[in-house]
């Protein structure tokens, strides 16, 4: 059996070889609005879309170039056609991981024009790991090991219908690709 989803525009995209014309950004838009963060482990639901849209908010409070706001609304697209495997899991998946990554270069090629480099690699992953730490905190109850880190833009866990989040993320990726800010 190929390792094909179909979807929600109707695309046949296979992840082990991805075709950068079958990358969408409204499938992305749309499945992100729907999937959990947490697994789904979570005192309310909030989506990978709202967690991707708060990144960007927060890349954009760094005052990070427009294509790093745009990058940090699509660190998670892969999970598009992945889904969101927690990182406690994921670290025992070696490829899983790496057909990720590749396909995340492919993403940021096909929106970026280029992937990125290992500074915005982590000035990214830093922002990331900050939501991380309110997620843990906010959402699951728990108690993470590091500091709270500092955010320009604290995160809003109140639920939010799908079609704004899918909207907003669509707004929000237009707004990037013009140079311009949505917030």
């Amino acid at each position: 059996m190929s390792p094909q989803i179909t979807t929600y525009s109707g695309k046949h995209f296979d992840i082990t070889h991805p075709n950068p014309e079958a990358i969408c950004i409204e499938d992305i838009a749309h499945a992100l609005s729907l999937i959990c963060r947490g697994n789904g482990h979570v005192t309310t639901f909030y989506s990978v879309g709202q967690h991707c849209l708060q990144c960007a908010k927060e890349a954009r409070a760094r005052n990070l170039p427009s294509h790093l706001v745009l990058a940090a609304l699509l660190h998670d697209a892969t999970e598009c056609y992945m889904s969101d495997v927690p990182r406690p899991m994921k670290q025992l998946m070696p490829i899983y991981r790496q057909t990720e990554a590749r396909l995340l270069d492919v993403i940021y090629e096909k929106f970026l024009g280029q992937p990125l480099t290992a500074e915005e690699t982590r000035l990214l992953k830093d922002i990331d790991n900050a939501f991380l730490w309110y997620d843990l905190t906010y959402l699951l109850q728990d108690k993470p090991d590091s500091a709270q880190p500092q955010v320009h833009c604290l995160p809003n866990y109140e639920p939010r219908p799908f079609a704004d989040v899918e909207a907003e993320y669509l707004q929000c990726y237009r707004k990037c690709q013009e140079g311009k800010s949505w917030i």
